[in-house]
């Protein structure tokens, strides 16, 4: 649809940006946290680029005033970060580690001392290596105890100074990425298991909101989820259905059991006849109703488009991780879809289609089918980034990138959708899980490279300007530019 004027931005939305701790924190070994499942994976010789890992990363711990100072010149109203579950609790369970604990609580009193919210993420892919140690970490129904006695930790300690909870940060990517595809911990390829894992999560999110509801933590909840709506290639009927298959199956398949408590039928009854449908005991579905979120949180990076796929069709491919376009290999589920590119959009060298209408398409559909307010958590455009020698960063790219990607948010505002906020990813550079560091998100460069650390020296790029001009205006000026 198309409007004669657009809604403005509501007074109390959430400009922000976001990180997560294995990503910019290092420290990986300091005061006393214990190793993350992350912190084992990347010594698996080329499991990353160019073998890198977080050890130090963007040594966030050490330079966090320096950091939030940087945001408090932005004009940020809401900065989004995850717990290293292993700093507070160094094994998973047991003793509280006070030191880590102690590193979050002065962040957040820094980042309210500079009238920032905090958005705190309880869990951003680094479960303790000591659970998987133990029992296998999301394999085992333990793993939701734990987690739900890690997040009232949490809450009982930032409670009345944090609004805003995260609970599972992409859950279908931790979980299909790690026991479907063996990209990411523990590297298993087993869709049983991969589906246990899942259920277990499932189970493990709901656990959390509903301790957060009996402490009487103030604030909002809800798990955030990596959205890439799905088109068909064209209206052929055959590619039509693999579009709604790809639909439920990336999409309704994880948000209808956070909103709903109950499985979609079509891939619950297809995960049966495969043999990998999770066992649900007694009191699941009652636990999973129990905990509805008050907000979807949304990462969105990209949509995908669809095609039929038989049976005897493609399977998983390679993703492209190196930053070499056009490398990345046809994938699909076979039976199901499979994944075409679609020619009426630009992609990024790491192969992401560029498409701000499919975030307002994509925050329509939510909004129609949940009824939920909606937080993007994670939005943003990972490139190469050039230091000029006058050491300025001129990122025109991104700033094109995140003006049409907000006023599509605007655009969906005024379609009728409850917008709380958007939290772009990233504020400063960081690591890029399997790409290193050379795929850049943020609005302050840290100069770093794969393998030299240099003096991580922070410098503000052109896009940091544009939203902090953004910010101040509340995205009056999107339209104008």
């Amino acid at each position: 649809m198309e409007h004669k004027r657009l809604s403005p931005f509501p007074k109390d939305f959430l400009w922000g940006s976001a990180s997560a701790a294995y990503q910019v924190e290092g420290a990986w070994d300091k005061d006393g946290k214990g190793p993350s499942v992350w912190d084992e994976f990347v010594r698996i010789p080329g499991t990353t680029f160019k073998e890198t890992n977080g050890d130090v990363a963007v040594d966030h711990y050490h330079r966090y005033k320096e950091d939030v100072a940087l945001m408090a010149e932005q004009g940020l109203k809401a900065y989004r970060f995850s717990i290293a579950w292993s700093r507070v609790l160094p094994t998973g369970r047991g003793e509280i580690n006070e030191q880590g604990l102690q590193f979050y609580d002065d962040l957040i009193d820094e980042l309210i001392a500079h009238n920032i919210k905090p958005v705190v993420t309880l869990y951003h892919w680094d479960i303790p290596q000591g659970l998987q140690d133990a029992y296998g970490g999301w394999e085992s129904r333990q793993i939701i105890e734990d987690f739900t006695t890690y997040a009232a930790i949490l809450f009982e300690r930032f409670n009345g100074r944090v609004h805003h909870w995260v609970t599972l940060n992409e859950q279908n990517v931790f979980i299909s990425h790690g026991y479907q595809l063996a990209y990411h911990p523990p590297g298993v390829s087993d869709e049983k298991r991969m589906y246990n894992a899942n259920h277990n999560a499932n189970l493990a999110n709901a656990s959390a909101i509903n301790k957060f509801r009996e402490l009487g933590t103030s604030g909002k909840i809800g798990p955030s989820f990596a959205y890439g709506p799905n088109y068909a290639i064209d209206a052929h009927p055959k590619n039509e259905l693999a579009a709604l298959n790809a639909e439920e199956f990336n999409a309704n398949f994880w948000m209808d059991i956070y909103v709903w408590g109950e499985y979609p039928k079509a891939i619950f009854h297809w995960l049966e006849e495969q043999g990998w449908a999770p066992e649900i005991l007694p009191g699941d579905t009652e636990l999973l109703k129990k905990g509805k979120p008050d907000f979807m949180g949304v990462n969105y990076y990209r949509t995908m488009t669809n095609a039929f796929n038989p049976i005897d069709g493609v399977g998983h491919g390679k993703m492209n991780t190196t930053g070499e376009k056009g490398t990345s290999e046809e994938k699909g589920v076979p039976g199901l879809f499979k994944i075409q590119d679609n020619p009426y959009l630009e992609k990024t060298n790491w192969d992401w289609e560029i498409d701000p209408t499919g975030l307002r398409i994509g925050l329509r559909r939510i909004a129609s089918r949940y009824r939920l307010p909606i937080l993007i958590t994670e939005n943003g455009l990972g490139e190469y980034d050039s230091l000029t020698d006058d050491k300025e960063i001129h990122d025109e790219y991104r700033i094109d990138y995140l003006r049409q990607h907000s006023l599509a948010i605007q655009e969906a505002i005024t379609d009728g959708v409850e917008m709380l906020g958007y939290c772009t990813w990233s504020f400063t550079d960081l690591l890029s899980w399997l790409n290193g560091y050379q795929k850049r998100y943020g609005f302050v460069y840290v100069d770093r490279e794969e393998n030299d650390e240099k003096e991580l020296k922070r410098y503000k790029k052109d896009s940091f300007y544009w939203y902090q001009k953004t910010i101040k205006e509340n995205g009056a000026n999107l339209v104008d530019e």
